[in-house]
């Protein structure tokens, strides 16, 4: 009796542990798909919103605090692949002032910012306010993004920022030049990050 009660528990870990790497791969190629294809970003003259917070914000509330790291840390991987290469003008220019500082900027922030969302969402869906948990989780992610990422490029860029453009204040030039295309990234993130993640847990039977 014990011994088929062990079998099946550990089939059901087992299942559950196949489906959850499932879903993860799911969520890393939806990003990759995103980041290589106009999916992932609106590009205007002057500002280049990413849409990619959407499926870090779904997966660190589908899958947890390490879900979302693994789909921050896929986010970020693409964006320091664009720095490396050329492909975006504005993170090779970081590349070049400063290899390690942008690898924080776009791996270590994206990494954070992923894994703070999930935790997040659990902190909230244990809670009172667990209604409002997808709503907070999905805002969160692409504030927390453009937190880390003001920040960082403060903490490693600030010399370089006041040489090649000449600013006076570069944390005022950093609110100022990120802080607008974050809250369109945040608007966009907070609307369908909601929708998506709710209707996922609820066919998932999560919710």
């Amino acid at each position: 009796m014990n011994t088929t009660t062990t079998t099946t528990t550990t089939a059901a870990a087992k299942k559950s542990s196949t489906l959850y790497m499932v879903e993860l791969a799911m969520m890393i190629a939806i990003i990759l798909l995103m980041s290589f294809t106009p999916l992932g970003y609106l590009r205007t003259p002057g500002l280049s919103i990413t849409l990619l917070t959407i499926p870090v914000a779904v997966g660190a509330i589908i899958l947890g605090p390490k879900g979302g790291a693994v789909c921050g840390l896929a986010f970020g991987a693409t964006s320091f692949y664009m720095a490396v290469t050329g492909s975006s003008a504005f993170a090779a220019a970081l590349f070049n002032i400063n290899p390690f500082g942008t690898f924080i900027v776009c791996i270590v922030a994206r990494v954070l910012e992923g894994w703070l969302t999930g935790l997040i969402f659990a902190a909230l869906y244990k809670s009172p306010a667990k209604k409002f948990s997808y709503y907070v989780a999905s805002l969160a992610c692409p504030l927390l993004n453009t937190f880390f990422f003001m920040g960082f490029l403060c903490l490693f860029f600030y010399k370089g920022i006041v040489s090649s453009l000449g600013v006076s204040n570069p944390v005022v030039f950093v609110a100022a030049f990120v802080g607008v295309q974050g809250l369109i990234e945040a608007g966009f993130c907070f609307v369908v990050g909601s929708i998506v993640s709710r209707a996922l847990s609820v066919a998932l039977k999560r919710a």
